[in-house]
């Protein structure tokens, strides 16, 4: 809403930055609309028109120390084209005062973007900016200056806000629940998985999430949902309550940094321009923004913008790596990183080094290399020959680098894999093949034991194999743990606290899964749910979901699982859309405190025992009680048609004349049967 100043104030305003108000021309001001009721925040998300541009002073920013000079028009252009490159100018909307007695500049001018976040970002970048050898811009929102220019005499405490919601608070449950979301057709509901009593108890239904996806934050703090006007955030444990709120029209996806310090998101209009924007979680604020057509994004899958922690991200261009760090959100060393025919990369999951494959070219063997930022320093190389593919895999702590190597063979008709086995912590990164039983087979899926030394390959027909990085002898090389031939199974899906494993068959083998055991090396249990699309831990390992979505129309809906492959309960769902458990922060614990824990578990543990027996008995019995019920139902329908019966005996009679009763008309006969089960024949001497 625009403030309203009167003729004197306007005045004084003007004189206090500096500007001659007789010299200017108010015929030209255009000025704002008039002041409406917008309603409230949820009903201005939800408008279909949203103002396309700002109006007001938040737009407009003042550029100081430049030259003063004769030569203004010469000036303007290239203050023009220094500023355009951030954001649209609007028409009319650089401005550079002159004395009216010597016709110079004045040493700053006013430039009026369209919205108020170019005008920010314009500020961001050109503060500080070296215009010349004897110029340096100074940059200043119009709104600061002005606040700037009223200080007020005495200083004043600033208002302490009330604590509202524990973000958190979802983890001190009582029961030690986990949540999560689900989306069916166009409702959006949260749930805890209360498996003690075999079933989902709703936390808070679709507070309006109807548009499109829902998207969990890396450490459950958010929930963020994609609607018409950009993405909100949500938060809280039994309530969640709009947190922030970012508009960006037309959004396809959204991304968060690893510590949730940032959203990404990305919208393609009809155009087919593309505009990624970059924010900050906690103030809203636009930190960066790309845009460009289709063709600049064509081939690279989403997130484009891959993470190095909250520190660094960067994404794949033509012979290029653009590395960008958060302190500034411009290129590291202000320098694109040239890497010619790259064609793949991926960060470590804890450290500031990422992954770089290259394929072959020309003469020149495939390669991948591992660099270290911020130093751009190339910590290992292995070149490779004959490849036709490669596919990197980092293990949860950042301790191995998996890649997996498709060659083609002598003849060029056909292919073989293998693994290169980077250990990234040992000295010098030695650098271990592995290469399958049978060379022809084909890898169907790889995954790494998380937070562990162990990972699982199925290859050929569908045979599963175990290895570990770790030996008994201690000599630094892959072991073979175990295989398993020939199962119903095509996906890996690792418990995340590791060890226990689900060996899944989705899509065609129709949802056959098995509970597996990897220190026993033994099967758990087996089971099936039909037609199952996905399978999830949640982030303890105690529960599995599966589902199927409404990529498949028949059967849609979950079941929990127990970690040990038992079926607690299945919840029909039409038209299930997304599953997804919520993520819990990392725990504070030591690792000596948690081994400790596991060391003295049967302590721990005799408070749950007892309240699962308490859980236990009341479950039976409420079982006890739901199966009575049901008999007494019976028993009352069966007694209420026995009474309707007797009430029509009389018309029975005289529907048959009257000569015969009901207990006449039936004959009891007594048939025996007999079945020839064998016959065998003996030779008795």
């Amino acid at each position: 809403m625009a403030d309203v100043l009167s003729m004197p104030e306007i005045q004084n305003r003007a004189l206090g930055l500096g500007i001659d108000p007789s010299s200017l021309d108010f015929d030209s001001i255009i000025l704002p609309p008039g002041e409406e009721d917008f309603g409230n925040d949820d009903e201005i998300l939800h408008e279909e028109g949203l103002p396309e541009y700002e109006t007001g002073f938040g737009n407009v920013i003042i550029v100081d120390n430049l030259p003063v000079t004769e030569k203004h028009e010469k000036l303007e252009k290239v203050v023009r084209k220094i500023f355009k490159q951030i954001g649209a100018i609007r028409d009319g909307g650089l401005w550079i005062p002159l004395d009216p007695s010597t016709q110079e500049t004045l040493g700053y001018c006013f430039i009026e973007y369209n919205t108020p976040q170019e005008a920010e970002m314009a500020k961001e970048k050109t503060n500080g900016y070296k215009f010349d050898r004897l110029h340096t811009f100074t940059v200043n929102m119009f709104d600061e200056f002005y606040k700037y220019m009223n200080v007020p005499e005495e200083w004043t405490p600033s208002e302490i806000k009330p604590y509202e919601e524990n973000l958190q608070e979802w983890l001190t449950d009582e029961k030690a629940r986990d949540q999560f979301v689900i989306r069916a057709g166009t409702s959006t509901e949260v749930f805890w998985n209360d498996a003690r009593q075999l079933l989902s108890d709703p936390v808070f239904p679709s507070p309006n999430w109807k548009d499109s996806i829902v998207q969990w934050s890396p450490l459950g703090t958010y929930l963020a949902t994609v609607q018409k006007q950009g993405a909100v955030v949500w938060g809280g444990a039994c309530k969640f309550v709009s947190l922030m709120r970012f508009v960006q029209p037309q959004v396809k996806q959204i991304d968060f940094s690893p510590g949730e310090k940032y959203l990404v998101t990305c919208s393609i209009h009809d155009t087919h321009r593309v505009v990624l924007n970059i924010f900050d979680m906690r103030t809203g604020k636009l930190m960066r923004d790309f845009r460009g057509n289709g063709g600049d994004f064509c081939g690279v899958s989403w997130p484009i913008f891959k993470w190095g922690g909250d520190k660094y991200f960067a994404r794949i261009g033509m012979n290029v790596i653009s590395v960008y760090e958060t302190d500034t959100f411009t290129l590291l060393d202000k320098k694109l990183m040239r890497v010619d025919n790259v064609a793949d990369f991926c960060w470590s999951p804890t450290d500031p080094v990422f992954a770089v494959f290259v394929p072959e070219l020309t003469n020149q063997p495939a390669r991948v290399s591992l660099v270290q930022i911020p130093e751009k320093v190339e910590l290992r190389q292995k070149n490779l020959f004959s490849v036709s593919n490669c596919k990197m895999y980092w293990q949860s702590h950042g301790e191995y680098l998996a890649v997996k190597v498709d060659r083609y063979t002598k003849t060029k008709k056909s292919t073989y894999a293998g693994f290169e086995l980077f250990r990234i912590k040992e000295r010098d990164i030695p650098i271990q093949v592995l290469e399958l039983d049978d060379k022809n087979d084909k890898i169907i899926d790889f995954a790494w034991e998380p937070k562990g030394h162990r990972f699982a390959v199925i290859h050929g027909d569908n045979n599963i194999s175990f290895y570990s990085m770790r030996t008994a002898g201690g000599t630094g090389r892959v072991s073979k743990l175990a295989s398993i031939k020939s199962k119903q199974a095509n996906t890996l899906h690792w418990s995340p606290a590791g060890r226990f494993i689900v060996l899944a068959g989705l899509k065609g083998f129709d949802g056959q899964l098995e509970f597996y055991d990897v220190d026993e090396l033994a099967i758990m249990a087996t089971g099936e749910h039909f037609m199952a699309t996905d399978v999830e831990w949640d982030p303890t390992g105690r529960y599995v979901a599966t589902s199927v979505t409404s990529v498949r129309e028949m059967e849609s809906g979950f079941c929990i699982w127990s970690f040990n492959g038992k079926l607690l309960y299945r919840v029909p769902k039409d038209q299930l859309i997304q599953f997804l458990w919520r993520p819990r922060t990392p725990s504070l614990l030591t690792q000596e405190k948690e081994d400790e824990i596991a060391r003295e578990l049967k302590k721990y543990s005799k408070k749950y025992e007892a309240e699962d027996q308490d859980m236990f008995v009341r479950l039976n019995e409420q079982d006890r009680k739901k199966r009575r019920e049901l008999r007494e139902e019976w028993e009352s329908w069966v007694l209420r048609w026995k009474r309707v019966h007797e009430e029509e005996r009389e018309v029975r009679d005289l529907s048959r004349g009257g000569d015969v009763s009901d207990d006449e008309i039936y004959e009891e006969i007594e048939v025996e049967a007999g079945e020839v089960l064998d016959v065998c024949e003996e030779v008795v001497e």
